[in-house]
């Protein structure tokens, strides 16, 4: 399966070009124009590796934000800024705050990204003992596989697309199957303060989604006045 790429840039022609370079060499790229874009879809499902331009839109530090939100979310994820800020200032500031490169877009060719990318891959494979999908975080029973630091799930080998919350709500059944968990324990397992109703709408979505990649999907059982539990 190749890597995946986000690839964050305002301006369109670079945006097209710069993709294209990438999926020149085999990538699969996912391109958004803001940093609200970007962000809604990596509260779904994170990348393999991200490509931050500093400025987007009318933020002028949205990039450097969007890197802060990435880390939250992952702490090894690989991330690129490719800005025209090149300033010492904003490539400290980028690298403090958990970038692995700082790139400037007057001296980055479409030829060196691809290369530079490729190094970066090789690195994070070294630094995993080249196991790339890290599959000690890896959790499987039966059809259903989770993939926890890509925040990535799929179900007969067909990807399911959850939240966040949908997603830690998940594992937390999958990693005991047969075993209840509370409303509370899947309150915690999310990280969210809400009520039962709310925990039962979650596992609602949750359920539809599977459904919508199998329509016999049947694995998560509601136990009354006790919780839910994923079918051993």
């Amino acid at each position: 399966m190749p890597y995946t790429i986000a690839l964050v840039e305002d301006d369109e022609a670079l945006r097209c070009n710069y993709a294209k370079a990438l999926m020149r060499d085999g990538y699969q790229v996912d391109s958004y124009s803001s940093r609200p874009e970007a962000s809604t879809a990596f509260s779904r499902r994170l990348p393999d590796l991200a490509i931050l331009d500093v400025m987007l839109l009318e933020e002028m530090e949205g990039g450097f934000e969007l890197c802060r939100e990435l880390r939250t979310l992952s702490p090894t994820l690989p991330i690129i800024f490719l800005t025209a800020r090149n300033s010492d200032l904003d490539r400290v500031s980028g690298l403090r705050l958990g970038a692995w490169d700082y790139l400037t877009k007057d001296t980055t060719t479409l030829d060196f990204l691809p290369v530079r990318v490729s190094a970066l891959f090789k690195m994070l494979e070294a630094i995993l003992g080249n196991n790339q999908r890290q599959d000690e975080t890896v959790i499987t029973h039966g059809s259903v596989r989770i993939e926890e630091e890509r925040k990535q799930v799929s179900w007969k080998d067909k990807p399911v697309s959850l939240t966040l919350t949908e997603f830690w709500i998940l594992s937390s059944l999958v990693r005991r199957p047969g075993h209840v968990k509370s409303h509370d324990q899947l309150m915690n397992a999310a990280q969210v303060i809400v009520t039962n109703n709310a925990i039962a709408a979650h596992v609602r979505r949750i359920r539809e989604k599977f459904r919508e990649t199998d329509p016999e999907f049947d694995a998560i059982c509601a136990e009354y006045g006790m919780g839910y539990r994923w079918r051993e």
